[in-house]
């Protein structure tokens, strides 16, 4: 089966970069312009694309839950709901982030946590759409956004293999467009619980599908590991000041950390070649700097039968190799050799070839 996705025209495969999403979440905090600036750093740190998420809070959220008092010291509004709708962008919004992310040659898309935002992705024409790891059990919401026709990303953190067998069952029919994230939703989780081997998990489990990393770690070292584990869409958390106001700022990455996470997610495929086992001419000098030949342990008499006592090993390795000793002892010699001079099959006197 091919293990393949294409998002915005970009491919993704096992032997292509990594896909990295720039997760701005709503670390705009509410401000368009402020989201652009985002839009303009993830694309010079070299992102693949940023992400937004989009919410219609009144569908989302019961009434209880949109009226609860929000006391945070993050909080935009008296109650979570008037905190959330004040860092929700509207229609013409996404309209004018859209052509800001067009202008500039990165991918925009955004999370669909409810029916009517996905909606509207899809009149605005989304590349892509992810799903968060809290709608992984919501299958109405995700057949909904698999009949759009469109690459979905889905998270997979606070779940079991079962609920990911779930979605994929639910999904795969409807649209084969399809890759998960191992994630772990804590923000942010402790080393010992980003789970990486999952990714290889998932790899075996579901060969038709993309597999990556949605990473709520601190820092870009985990990401590198989770591509060479197999991950091909690598997510994280984007803020141009990890001290703004706002719970996602602290764990996520400012420009240069995201620049040195594309940077060296593109070493690491390089790094990793193809499995062949290559001597490079870029080794050759070191090689031979290092390496060790065989050479005359003292001053030796034609006649000589040699011996291992005759023969020394020693740098640098640019005459015959260590592991032709056993083919010159008991060979006699045919010539004079002074003390440290490299021994050949020339030397000997029968001709030998190894």
């Amino acid at each position: 089966m091919s293990r393949e996705l294409a998002i915005d025209g970009v491919r993704i495969a096992d032997d292509t970069d990594c896909f990295v999403i720039a997760e701005i979440g709503h670390n705009h905090q509410g401000d368009v312009e402020h989201c652009k600036r985002l839009f303009d750093a993830a694309h010079d740190a070299g992102a693949s694309a940023v992400k937004l998420q989009k919410r219609d809070n009144r569908a989302l959220f019961t009434k209880e839950a949109f009226d609860a008092p929000y006391n945070s010291e993050n909080a935009y509004g008296p109650t979570y709901g008037t905190h959330r709708e004040a860092l929700e962008f509207d229609r013409e919004q996404y309209l004018e982030l859209a052509q800001h992310a067009k202008s500039l040659g990165i991918t925009f898309f955004a999370t669909a946590f409810d029916v009517p935002s996905a909606d509207l992705l899809a009149e605005l024409d989304m590349p892509a759409y992810k799903l968060a790891s809290g709608d992984l059990r919501s299958i109405p919401l995700l057949k909904h956004v698999a009949a759009i026709g469109k690459p979905m990303i889905l998270s997979t953190g606070a779940a079991t293999l079962d609920d990911v067998r779930r979605a994929y069952d639910a999904v795969l029919p409807i649209n084969s467009q399809v890759a998960f994230l191992q994630c772990t939703a804590a923000y942010p989780p402790d080393y010992e619980q980003l789970d990486l081997r999952v990714i290889d998990t998932y790899r075996r489990e579901f060969p038709d599908v993309v597999v990556g990393f949605s990473g709520h770690d601190s820092g870009i070292a985990m990401s590198t590991a989770a591509y060479t584990l197999g991950a091909r869409i690598i997510e994280k958390h984007f803020t141009l000041n990890r001290a703004l106001r706002g719970t996602d700022h602290a764990f996520s990455l400012e420009p240069a950390g995201l620049k040195k996470l594309v940077r060296d997610l593109q070493r690491t495929r390089l790094a990793l070649g193809d499995g062949t086992k290559n001597f490079y001419d870029s080794e050759a000098a070191p090689a031979q700097k290092m390496g060790k030949k065989l050479v005359a342990a003292r001053p030796l008499s034609a006649g000589t039968v040699l011996t291992a006592d005759d023969v020394a090993m020693k740098s640098p390795g640019d005459a015959l190799f260590p592991f032709h000793l056993d083919d010159l002892v008991g060979r006699q010699l045919a010539v004079d050799l002074d003390e440290d001079e490299a021994l050949t099959f020339d030397h000997l006197s029968e001709q030998h070839t190894p």
